[in-house]
């Protein structure tokens, strides 16, 4: 198969041997004097070890190369520790590689001679990669509940066609609403749909608050561009087993980078205790909806 995969230029490579940490897949290795690249199977293509080349030895090409392997990439990973595991696993969530860390994981658990646990694992990645957050009563986390028009809302409908975009009611009903600021158990959550939207979305789409987010709580998240993302699973299973909610629709952009929306909407049930329905509808970047369905 033709795939994007790591290609070094021997003729500026040093062997200086800097890519090498860089790549916790186990990629590459320092042969003869010069980085080489060992397996087709080991290389995911994502270019990690690229920054690190201070001879500028190394880029991307697409090529016939072998899939790229996650299960045999973990059995190798797991000889090297601890740390190189969760190099791996929080490589993998920077870049939104969503399926691959499911993989990661359901790996890890399946080994019975671990010196670690997958709790631990996940807890050091969530460690080193939460953003800071505000504290002292933070504005942009308080929560507060709108009284808004709902008949209002209702009869602007999708979109009305003459109307100043500034005299269209928003059909928002509560604050805050980027993922990292919800809290799970305030009460607009509570046996309600919920829309979990990239961030994109609202953007695109003209009717989006007409038509997709009257009569629902929201919240949005970018899985390419944010950090800590493994916190939106443990938020997303809170609302499943905690707060109860009815139905989860993933709205996301038609881009491969917002994938991984879905992928924490899955994982979220996986987790939680309750079964609930999840829609997953894709928008394209010219705001036409692509797909709908229940997955």
């Amino acid at each position: 198969m033709k795939r994007e995969i790591i290609k070094i230029d021997e003729d500026k490579c040093n062997g200086c041997g800097l890519c090498i940490p860089a790549c916790p897949e186990g990629a590459l290795q320092i042969i003869d004097g010069k980085a080489r690249l060992v397996s087709d199977l080991m290389c995911d293509g994502l270019g990690a070890c690229i920054g690190d080349c201070p001879e500028g030895a190394i880029d991307i090409e697409v090529r016939e190369a072998e899939p790229y392997n996650e299960t045999a990439v973990m059995a190798e990973i797991v000889k090297h520790g601890f740390n190189t595991v969760v190099a791996h696993l929080k490589h993998l969530k920077e870049h939104g590689e969503m399926d691959f860390l499911m993989e990661a994981l359901g790996f890890l658990k399946e080994q019975n001679d671990l010196p670690f646990t997958i709790e631990e694992v996940q807890e050091k990645v969530h460690q080193r990669s939460e953003p800071e957050a505000c504290t002292g009563g933070c504005p942009g986390s308080a929560t507060v509940v709108f009284d808004i028009d709902t008949d209002a809302v209702n009869s602007a409908g999708e979109t009305t066609p003459g109307v100043n975009g500034s005299d269209l009611p928003s059909a928002l009903r509560h604050w805050p609403v980027q993922m990292h600021l919800i809290n799970p158990n305030a009460a607009y959550f509570h046996n309600a749909d919920v829309l979990l939207a990239a961030d994109c979305v609202a953007f695109s789409l003209g009717n989006f608050h007409g038509k997709y987010l009257k009569g629902k709580s929201l919240t949005i998240a970018c899985p390419k561009l944010d950090s800590g993302t493994e916190v939106y699973v443990q938020k997303l299973t809170s609302l499943i087993d905690d707060a109860k909610i009815n139905t989860l629709h993933v709205m996301m952009m038609e881009v491969p980078c917002c994938g991984g929306l879905v992928q924490m909407a899955k994982m979220a049930v996986a987790n939680a205790s309750r079964n609930i329905p999840i829609k997953k509808t894709i928008v394209g970047i010219r705001g036409d909806i692509l797909s709908e369905e229940w997955v």
